[in-house]
């Protein structure tokens, strides 16, 4: 498989006045196309910050990260920017759906992101919601709202989709739906899927994991 994503040594220290707090600590790494990859590690263990800087939402310290021959590392807020209206979508554990907005509205939202979203009605389609369209997210169960949010991320047509812990509040069968759903998806569209978990259960599905301890990948 192709590398999409590459790493050496990166770092992440935050400065908190008196004492600096490291949450990557020299993490190197590949992540290949078209694979399932989970992040996992303990709460604190640095996983929703290496999510971050693999996103364009935060930036390494120290260390290099390349996106295809895309530097991460020097890019500008400019260029962070472009890197996720270009190739990035998010799913989130509290989905992060507009209350006023119904489920159509909501998945429409890519328009005012991507550079070349999907039809909003198709990617509802796609994950099963085509009747709940015109539903607010007031009315809609929590793995409704989450088929939301993944129809909303792939409707930016990215190449790379970022979910973390998107199955948190979520129950064991709903869970195990929203899994099959994302996993589906993700190979048919030829995409990278990169989810942050701490449940060991939902790792063992991946093609693949990089384990987070103490700011390290083993």
């Amino acid at each position: 498989m192709d590398v999409l994503i590459r790493g050496k040594g990166v770092y992440k220290i935050y400065d908190m006045g008196l004492t600096k707090v490291e949450a990557l600590s020299g993490v190197n790494f590949e992540i290949y196309s078209n694979e399932f990859l989970v992040i996992l590690g303990p709460s604190g263990s640095g996983k929703s910050t290496f999510l971050n800087i693999l996103g364009g939402m935060d930036t390494a310290t120290k260390g290099e990260i390349y996106y295809k021959d895309m530097k991460l590392h020097d890019a500008n807020r400019a260029k962070l920017t472009k890197y996720r209206k270009d190739a990035v979508g998010f799913v989130f554990q509290f989905y992060n759906l507009m209350p006023n907005l119904t489920a159509i509205e909501n998945v429409d939202l890519a328009r005012e992101i991507s550079s070349s979203p999907l039809d909003a009605r198709e990617m509802l389609d796609k994950v099963g919601l085509s009747d709940r369209a015109d539903h607010f997210p007031s009315e809609l169960s929590g793995g409704q709202q989450q088929r939301v949010g993944i129809a909303r991320a792939l409707a930016m047509q990215p190449k790379i989709i970022f979910a973390d812990e998107p199955t948190g509040n979520l129950d064991t069968k709903t869970t195990a739906e929203v899994l099959e759903l994302m996993k589906q998806i993700v190979k048919e569209e030829d995409q990278t899927l990169i989810m942050v978990t701490h449940d060991v259960d939902i790792a063992k599905v991946a093609d693949r994991q990089i384990k987070i301890v103490d700011g390290k990948a083993v």
